[in-house]
């Protein structure tokens, strides 16, 4: 579990900043409304600390609700500040938390679980029905994120950093403990080999963290040249494979976009039509030899097809949410193998059960993580000194490829992460917001 605050009455702090002070926010009212206003903050309450915010990476939900207000099957409702990959310094401490100090660099862990539900007792508190998580439109009201001057956040969810992590790399603890979970949950054992579809932050990371934890081989795939090529010369991953465009799925279908558009979803009865059978015929076929291609970067003989002998990679780890990256997934694992769900995108998906039915492949889902921070910082802790296992994890501190100064330029760093190259061809991976 996270570090808690102390039950036992701990010397009162006085805190550094008046009460009722004020603050700048960016915050968001509507799709691209993104405006900068003045907020009133408190001193902490019990169990609190108010930390300045110092980086904040923005994520893809982030840009989603940007552009729609929305993310997935939750829309806002209310103005609401984004961001949830954050450091920042204590700057005042409430009353009963022992073990801070002002002037502390923390990372903060932005999911608040009730703690005292059963799934909470058993450690998993990521699936906490009561959990309020910055920057989500899942609570009413929303729970508000880290794009803001100050913010008052319990001192149990708040990780202290040493001396050799940055703010910008604290912040980047949040997608690290995605790929930590999503890897501890895979277990794989040494010497695996591993497949990750999707090479944005989080893609990356996992491949990462699959190789910290043994896999002797991780391909990473994504339809993007330079994410691919990045993944490969950082040490991310060992091999990279570039999916040809034509059978990437669009952002708003899950069907192949050189594809008719005709007939390709499942009516509300539930009924295929014989054009919709054709379509995802088409699809399960462009994703099996996809597979094929893919497994052949790793094969050193002619490579096989997929249904042959115990062809596949131990593990796939699908990092985009899309159906056709799920197909696909099944397709590119071995027979008792595993297929581990990271990306969140598509909510309703139809997939061809029977491979994984049929070859035992073992379908596990994550949610965001779960006791994952101080493993990190233990990760980010060692990069200094090198892994004597001969892997090191990549520079978080690399990843960031553009920071803005200031929430005034919110707006400039949302348009920008939306994309995959800036104005200038440079290649767009992390974009962070820095005080």
């Amino acid at each position: 579990m996270a570090p808690s605050a102390s039950d036992e009455p701990a010397p009162m702090h006085l805190p550094v900043i008046s009460k009722a002070s004020t603050i700048s926010a960016s915050v968001l009212h509507g799709p691209r409304d993104l405006r900068l206003e003045r907020r009133s903050i408190e001193d902490p309450d019990v169990g609190e600390l108010q930390i300045a915010v110092k980086t904040t990476g923005i994520c893809g939900s982030d840009v989603s609700y940007y552009k729609k207000f929305a993310n997935g099957d939750l829309c806002a409702c209310m103005p609401l500040s984004l961001g949830h990959e954050s450091s920042g310094t204590v700057v005042a401490i409430g009353p009963h938390v022992s073990g801070f100090s002002v002037g502390d660099r923390v990372a903060l862990e932005v999911g608040i679980p009730c703690g005292q539900c059963g799934i909470c007792r058993q450690g998993r508190y990521n699936l906490c029905k009561k959990m309020r998580f910055r920057s989500s439109a899942k609570s009413v009201p929303h729970f508000q994120g880290c794009l803001q001057e100050r913010i008052n956040h319990p001192a149990n969810w708040c990780h202290k950093l040493p001396d050799n992590i940055s703010f910008d790399a604290a912040a980047l603890l949040e997608p690290l403990s995605v790929a930590i979970h999503a890897v501890n949950r895979a277990s794989p054992t040494p010497g695996s080999t591993a497949l990750v579809l999707g090479a944005g932050t989080v893609g990356l990371l996992t491949a990462a963290m699959a190789r910290q934890a043994g896999c002797a081989a991780v391909t990473i795939t994504d339809v993007d040249q330079g994410r691919v090529d990045y993944a490969v010369a950082k040490g991310f991953a060992t091999h990279g494979y570039v999916v040809p465009r034509p059978l990437h799925t669009s952002s708003s279908s899950s069907s192949i976009s050189s594809g008719s558009m005709s007939g390709t979803s499942t009516p509300l009865d539930g009924v295929m039509t014989p054009a919709s059978t054709l379509s995802f015929r088409s699809q399960l076929d462009s994703a099996r030899m996809l597979a094929t291609e893919m497994l052949s970067l790793t094969n050193s003989s002619t490579p096989l097809l997929v249904e042959d002998e115990d062809d596949g990679v131990d593990i796939t780890f699908e990092c985009t949410g899309k159906e056709i990256c799920m197909h696909t997934a099944l397709y590119a694992t071995r027979p008792g193998g595993k297929v581990i769900m990271v990306g969140m995108g598509t909510p309703i998906q139809t997939l061809p059960m029977s491979v994984a039915h049929l070859r035992e492949i073992d379908i596990l889902g994550i949610f965001r993580y779960a006791n994952t921070y101080p493993t990190g910082i233990r990760l980010l802790r060692a990069q200094a000194l090198g892994s004597p296992s001969g892997f090191t994890l990549p520079s978080l501190d690399d990843m960031v490829t553009h920071r803005f100064k200031g929430l005034e330029n919110a707006r400039g760093a949302f348009e920008l992460a939306s994309r995959t190259v800036d104005d200038d061809g440079n290649l767009v991976l992390k974009v962070v917001i820095e005080a």
